[in-house]
């Protein structure tokens, strides 16, 4: 069999990884050494697999287009179709030249032999090859020529390369602009021929020069040292219309010039920005609200703290580290255990929880902390961390404990009045009564003229003084045992006839003084009978009339309407005073007001008359309602049960309870 007939595994570091249909080609360099050549061309020239290394073109052949049999010097071959002796069966073999150049300049021949279908090498043969070369340049002869798993063909590289969407530069070691790839166009908005004389700084920002200033220094003293060095940085990129990119350069240095990798970053950096506003926003509303958020991973000893919970615990966030142990050393001593107990439970039970514990700060000052939790789960929905937020409670719970203690202290004061005033009923009234009493004998003359008329007169003022402080005492009184639930109607069958004819003998006499006509009809409530307290039932019914005199002006009215009803009685007292206005309605059925208007200087009074007068009804069971209009009047309402046995018991149990 012929030699060129037999097959040999090609020697390692020389092997070409079979193409199909691909020649037999071989690439050596200038001096004549192999450097690799595929698997047909060993078969071509029955080369051994034994010598591996060292392998040069002169070794194989004897160029023929020489007269002498001596190969030439490898520089010296010109490029085309020549004729070798294979030196082992001196059969001669026409091969294809072809010069490539590599971008460091270096130039390889390659030999490929020549039938039909055999062309100048295309530029996708020329990537192959070069990848190749580089390769066996580097040392990497050794790999799997056959692997599916490895990037190898630099025709494959340039397509991936193409497909990117990075920034591709090369600078002089002065930073000027020599290549660019056409991503930097399309981004940067230059052409290819207007890049010419550009620097690679000139597309910076001021801010950002000096950085990426410091980087080009080291790599331009690297370049001086014949070293290889590589620069990371990030920095700002300026577009020709002015837009601003954020970029991630690598920069390398290799053979004299700068090769740069640029990364447009410009969407992570803005997301970035996003997200550290959003997290200043966060902390400056944990801060406002005192509260900060925590994660504990289950059987991990670290916490992860937020920034506002170190101020919380007092702690310095550079200086402590959140543990188990250490929260539970400032937490308080009757807590621990209860604080604890939640976070098991909570890991046992699946359930979010919330509790409120003490913590002592380093200084000694203890906050009242309140803590809401979660519960995060795997996809096995099992536990796997705890989270939630703890809020700082102290001003609030001081403030409420004191609000609390006022309270507490404003009812027992308020207590103490009511029965202190309910206490002295009689102490106030007796003395009074002797009063009033002994000035009417003065006044009447009951045991013998008096001398001087003056005496007289003065004991007439000393006896209205003495009723008008009696009336004012007595509703101050009244008032202190309804709100004390002390008052207790006496219940009994009464005629309303009578308690009006009672009531008009004692407004009479005021409504003829400021010339007020009283259009009351004595037998108006004829034949009606009620339960109820004789004496309640003349207070309630001389208050609203007495009122009604009192604020209506010389000329006016007041008349009394009866309206039996099925379930109730309707009373209902009228005037053409000076009336209430609407928003002070409510306001002069509580204790001690009196409506703000300019006429409140003419009268007197304690304000308490209309507020006894709605406790009276209501412990019969009954209601009251005011309309009004300032300047025609005022009519006021009451609705009285039949029998106030079946209310008062309810009515004032429930007076009792609210004052106790």
């Amino acid at each position: 069999m012929s030699a060129r007939k037999q097959s040999h595994s090609p020697p390692q570091g020389l092997s070409l990884r079979d193409r199909g249909s691909e020649p037999a080609r071989c690439a050596f360099s200038e001096n004549g050494e192999i450097l690799f050549a595929s698997d047909s061309f060993f078969e071509l020239v029955g080369q051994s697999d034994e010598k591996k290394t060292g392998i040069v073109i002169h070794d194989l052949f004897l160029f023929s287009d020489e007269e002498g049999e001596n190969f030439p010097d490898v520089k010296n071959i010109k490029p085309g179709i020549h004729p070798l002796m294979l030196k082992a069966d001196r059969s001669v073999i026409k091969f294809q030249f072809d010069w490539l150049e590599a971008p460091d300049q270096k130039r390889f021949l390659i030999a490929s032999q020549v039938d039909k279908s055999t062309k100048k090498i295309s530029q996708e043969d020329a990537g192959f090859l070069l990848t190749r070369i580089n390769k066996s340049l580097a040392g990497q002869e050794d790999l799997p020529e056959s692997s599916p798993y490895i990037i190898e063909e630099q025709n494959e590289l340039l397509l991936l390369l193409g497909m990117s969407q990075d920034i591709m530069l090369i600078l002089d070691r002065s930073g000027n602009l020599l290549r660019a790839n056409q991503i930097f166009f399309n981004r940067i908005g230059y052409r290819p021929n207007e890049i010419k004389g550009l620097s690679f700084m000139e597309f910076f920002p001021v801010d950002d020069k000096p950085n990426t200033l410091t980087h080009f220094v080291r790599l331009k003293r690297s370049i001086d040292k014949n070293l290889s060095e590589t620069a990371d940085f990030e920095g700002r990129m300026m577009t020709r219309d002015g837009q601003t990119l954020w970029m991630e350069w690598t920069l390398k240095n290799f053979r004299g010039l700068i090769y740069a990798l640029g990364r447009d970053i410009t969407t992570i950096k803005n997301r970035q920005e996003d997200l550290i506003q959003r997290e200043k926003q966060l902390s400056e509303a944990e801060a406002i609200g005192r509260m900060g958020h925590w994660r504990w991973v289950v059987d991990s000893e670290d916490i992860n703290w937020s920034e506002e919970i170190y101020r919380i615990f007092g702690v310095d966030q550079n200086l402590f580290l959140p543990t188990l142990k250490r929260v539970d050393d400032m937490v308080h001593r009757s807590d621990v255990a209860r604080m604890i107990q939640g976070f098991q439970r909570a890991i046992i039970e699946k359930k979010n929880y919330d509790m409120e514990f003490r913590i002592t700060r380093p200084d000694g000052e203890t906050r009242y902390i309140y803590c809401e939790g979660r519960c995060e789960k795997d996809d096995s929905n099992e536990v796997v961390a705890l989270y939630g937020i703890m809020q700082d409670m102290t001003e609030r719970i001081l403030y409420e404990r004191e609000l609390r203690a006022a309270k507490d202290a404003s009812e027992q004061a308020y207590a103490a009045k009511t029965r202190f005033l309910a206490n002295m009923s009689h102490e106030l009234r007796t003395p009074l009564n002797a009063i009033i009493g002994f000035s009417e004998m003065i006044e009447h003359q009951l045991l013998g003229p008096v001398e001087n008329k003056k005496y007289t007169e003065y004991a007439t003022g000393i006896r209205e003084s003495g009723e008008h402080l009696l009336d004012l005492i007595s509703d101050i009184l009244d008032m202190s045992k309804i709100e004390a639930g002390k008052y207790c109607l006496d219940l009994s069958k009464v005629r309303l006839s009578e308690i009006i004819k009672a009531t008009l003998k004692m407004v009479k006499g005021r409504a003829e003084e400021g010339k007020i006509r009283l259009e009351v009809d004595e037998d108006i409530a004829k034949d009606i009978t009620l339960i109820a307290d004789a004496r309640a039932l003349k207070q309630i019914i001389l208050n609203l009339l007495a009122n009604a005199v009192k604020f209506t002006k010389e000329g006016g009215s007041v008349w009394m309407e009866c309206l039996p009803r099925d379930e109730h009685l309707t009373l209902k007292i009228c005037d053409t005073g000076i009336g209430i206005p609407v928003n002070q309605l409510a306001s002069v059925l509580r204790p001690f007001e009196q409506v703000s208007t300019h006429y409140i200087k003419d009268y007197e009074g304690t304000g308490l008359g209309l507020s006894i007068t709605k406790e009276l009804v209501e412990l019969h069971g009954g209601s009251i309602h005011i309309d009004s209009t300032v300047g025609i009047g005022t009519s006021v309402t009451i609705r009285l049960p039949y029998d106030a046995s079946k209310f008062s018991a309810t009515t004032r149990s429930a007076k009792q309870k609210l004052f106790s």
